[in-house]
């Protein structure tokens, strides 16, 4: 069974930085796509980053240039290190895997991270 377990959140000030992780279980993890994703209050879920299983990242425009998403096959972990914190960062950051030739994306529960102005 696939777990996705994110980690790192909390309350920083403007301008701070953070680092997520996203440990993963239950699949071959190399040969996943994984994302990060957030849902800010009142807000539909959106894309942070993703990274392929050959390393290939995209990048929401929001956070181009202030957040990096890497990747460590050993560990089975999906990292997204966020600088330049800003207020409207602030979300419930979500770990998505998504497993080729499956009809189905596996979730972690989320991880609540806070700018504050």
């Amino acid at each position: 069974q696939v777990q996705l377990v994110e980690s790192g959140g909390g309350l920083v000030q403007a301008g701070g930085s953070l680092r997520l992780s996203c440990a993963a279980s239950g699949s071959i993890f190399r040969l996943n796509a994984m994302g990060w994703y957030r849902q800010a209050p009142g807000k539909e879920r959106e894309l942070v980053a993703t990274i392929s299983n050959s390393e290939s990242t995209k990048y929401a425009d929001s956070v181009k240039g202030r957040f990096t998403i890497s990747r460590d096959n050993a560990k089975s972990t999906v990292y997204l290190q966020m600088n330049s914190l800003k207020p409207e960062d602030t979300a419930v950051y979500y770990c998505n895997e998504r497993i080729p030739f499956s009809p189905v994306d596996y979730w972690g529960k989320g991880t609540l991270v806070t700018v504050s102005s």
